[in-house]
């Protein structure tokens, strides 16, 4: 969002001077040719608004949020209320603050002259591209209750699919930390007593119970700098990947991994052919739909396919020339997204399209669950059998010994 200086002339032949906000300087225009300005000169300036420190934190505004307002912003709108009474009328009854608070904004902005999407877009922490594009879309074919219903619709399917991934995950993810942190303990309190009592004794030790002996006697004596290591690598992991360089080779790595790389490829493609067809439903060019679905995909390698479709898109050629040369995209899609361009039926089979890439995504979060338990219960069997070979074998011998 923008700050323009502004000299107009009113109808009436008065000069007028101020500063509008708008998302380009098109836009502004618009805003003060509603207010009944002629725009004599509008000059972008370097003026920025003061963040308050609710606006510099992460958003705590989450999906179920989006979809409660966007599902009743639009029954109000369908029952002619008008949009800033709706907008206030919301912000009085959501129970989350912060976005209450920022739909007061909303509502402020949108009674100061401003257009629903660009008083939106001023919130992209909350609003994305992707949703300020639509309502953009329903208010030019004036059929905004739709769009906010389809949103919604959209929203809600979104948020299924993740929820059944991250609760396919929570099982084996917590065994592993709790595997991990259990194995951690025991190396740095309990292994040393035990390794201890066969020190004393004098007898010769096996290869991997000295190797486990000289693991745990580091790891007790430096277990505060390996858990400070620990956490600085993570944290310096995180900048390294919000990086340019490091989102692209993050990006890569997870498309590649084994396993899990199949179920990422299928949800960046439900997330392109799911976000393209509501665009296309709402009446937005396909251009800038791709435009906008690339960074809803959100992931490097499929931006820049779709950003390269975009460039054959504007010549004349189909969507599908980049998607049939890349081993990304499966071959179905792009013979799928060939027949709806030569039916003119494009939005339909994305949907199609992306019904079927949901389904396949919900057999595989099922195959990898069903993998993934016995692969633990497998590595905790190693685990446990190596500790039992390198420390109770050798104690026994030694107790055989004695006795």
């Amino acid at each position: 969002m923008a700050v323009y200086k502004y000299k107009a002339r009113t109808k009436e032949g008065r000069m007028s001077t101020g500063t509008v906000e708008a998302v380009t300087e098109g836009e502004a225009a618009e805003l003060l040719s509603e207010k009944g300005l002629i725009v004599l000169s509008l000059t972008e300036t370097t003026l920025k608004k003061k963040k308050s420190l609710l606006q510099m934190n992460l958003s705590r505004v989450g999906q179920k949020d989006l979809v409660i307002f966007s599902r009743q912003l639009s029954v109000m709108i369908a029952a002619t209320v008008p949009i800033v009474e709706a907008l206030q009328i919301l912000s009085q009854q959501t129970s989350n603050p912060d976005f209450s608070e920022k739909i007061s904004q909303i509502a402020d902005s949108v009674d100061g002259g401003m257009k629903l999407s660009s008083a939106l877009s001023k919130h992209s922490n909350i609003f994305s591209h992707f949703y300020t594009s639509m309502v953009k879309s329903g208010e030019t074919s004036g059929k905004l209750d739709e769009v906010l219903e389809y949103l919604a619709d959209q929203m809600e399917k979104d948020y299924d699919l993740m929820s059944k991934i991250k609760g396919a995950m929570i099982y084996p993810l917590f065994i592993i930390f709790s595997m991990v942190a259990v194995g951690f303990l025991m190396m740095v309190f309990v292994m040393p007593k035990m390794t201890q009592m066969l020190t004393e004794t004098g007898a010769e030790l096996p290869f991997l119970t000295q190797v486990l002996m000289n693991v745990s006697s580091f790891m007790s004596t430096y277990w505060v700098l390996i858990i400070v290591l620990f956490v600085l690598a993570i944290i310096l992991l995180k900048i390294w990947a919000s990086s340019k360089l490091g989102r692209l080779a993050w990006d890569a790595l997870k498309i590649k991994m084994p396993i899990f790389g199949n179920i990422y490829k299928k949800i960046y493609i439900v997330r392109f052919t799911r976000s393209l067809a509501v665009l296309i439903q709402g009446g937005v060019p396909i251009t800038i739909g791709l435009k906008v679905t690339a960074e809803v995909v959100d992931n490097k390698a499929y931006q820049s396919i779709i950003l390269d479709t975009v460039k054959e898109v504007e010549d004349g050629n189909s969507m599908a020339t980049i998607f049939q040369h890349s081993d990304l995209i499966p071959k179905m899609l792009s013979q799928m997204i060939i027949l709806g361009e030569k039916t003119g039926k494009l939005d339909e089979v994305l949907n199609r399209l992306s019904g079927f890439y949901t389904r396949e995504v919900d057999n595989l979060v099922l195959g990898l669950t069903a993998l993934v338990e016995p692969i633990i219960l497998i590595i905790m069997g190693v685990g446990v059998g190596g500790m039992v070979a390198a420390i109770i074998m050798p104690m026994f011998q030694v107790a055989q010994g004695l006795a």
